[in-house]
């Protein structure tokens, strides 16, 4: 009687994200008769070839991860972007469930919505969660690889540098891991061939510096003077009331701040915090703008145009000067006639 329902299989469910493959129901005691019938009434149904889920539509995430894994076998875990999607760095879920194996286990065979990575340094990367570890919605996490080797894999596989540094700014933004352990990481001996290397130390240096003062540095050097614009006022004191804000640069002559957000994580009373300091210039009589690290460190001329753009709406003369002749900064208009006529 037991055969005829899912109990034999409860506890390797309950493991599983509610996921179980067809060698695993057998060697539970089920038949091909029993999971025919499980499928008939709907107690389970298939989602990838040999691998079922015990419920109905909508499949959970978690258990579309789990599908994944098992559908792949061969010590596959989840890696990449859909790593930092279980790891809470990434943005939303990605488009196909990224599996690694390790190369020992030769090529295998591709699957619909999977995509499939072959690593050296598996098993040794798999993450080992604490007992009772499990994902937001209560589920038991399916094995996947370290945060910081789905930062480096992704970043590895990224076209440019900026997305590579983006992905290590939202990992240590997010708590997934932090700078120190991240440049230790690089350092491993599967990670000597790791692509923009470079770029990503020189970010960890002002990610571990929680990035406020050489966020600043970066916008004096890069932004203000290789462009020449007016010379701001640094971290201008203002008081609301009881409240006092301190603002990062401000162009007083012209009713202009500029805010600069470092890469420690923004959440709750920081949020606050930033949104009380732009109303206060706002109600001061101050138009601000406000950059983020990715945007100074690698589109300073863009900023520098802005800036500019908004100097001179608000009084300002001089015309636009380029950082030299590869100056990123849109063509046109670059004279302060220009920008009033508009």
């Amino acid at each position: 009687m037991a055969k005829s329902s899912l109990e034999p299989l409860k506890e390797l469910l309950a493991a599983q994200g509610n996921c179980v493959t067809h060698e695993q129901a057998v060697e539970q005691g089920q038949t091909r008769h029993h999971i025919v019938t499980h499928l008939g009434r709907g107690r389970l149904m298939r989602l990838y070839r040999g691998v079922f889920y015990a419920g109905s539509e909508p499949v959970p995430r978690v258990s579309q991860l789990w599908g994944a894994v098992l559908r792949v076998g061969h010590g596959g875990v989840i890696s990449h972007e859909t790593a930092a999607e279980l790891f809470g760095f990434a943005d939303g879920p990605s488009d196909s469930i990224h599996v690694s194996v390790p190369r020992t286990a030769g090529r295998l065979p591709e699957s619909d919505g999977i995509k499939l990575h072959y690593s050296a340094r598996l098993p040794m990367a798999v993450f080992k969660p604490a007992p009772g570890y499990v994902t937001p919605d209560g589920q038991r996490m399916p094995p996947v690889t370290y945060p910081m080797d789905a930062v480096l894999d992704i970043a590895h596989a990224c076209p440019t540098e900026q997305d590579a540094v983006s992905w290590a700014i939202r990992a240590c933004q997010r708590g997934a891991t932090t700078p120190d352990v991240l440049a230790m990481w690089m350092l491993k001996p599967g990670r000597r061939g790791l692509r923009w290397r470079t770029e990503l130390t020189d970010a960890l240096a002002d990610i571990r510096a929680g990035v406020q003062s050489p966020l600043e540095l970066r916008y004096l050097r890069d932004v203000e003077q290789a462009h020449a614009l007016p010379q701001g006022e640094r971290q201008v004191k203002t008081h609301r009331g009881t409240s006092v804000q301190f603002h990062d640069v401000r162009y007083p002559a012209y009713g202009v701040g500029v805010e600069l957000d470092g890469v420690n994580y923004h959440r709750g009373d920081a949020v606050d915090r930033d949104i009380a300091r732009d109303n206060s210039s706002v109600l001061s009589g101050v138009q601000t703008l406000r950059y983020g690290w990715l945007r100074v460190a690698y589109h300073p001329c863009e900023v520098a145009y802005e800036v500019w753009t908004l100097l001179v709406r608000n009084g300002l003369e001089d015309d636009f000067h380029p950082c030299g002749p590869a100056c990123q900064a849109p063509a046109s208009p670059r004279t302060a006639s220009e920008v009033r006529s508009h």
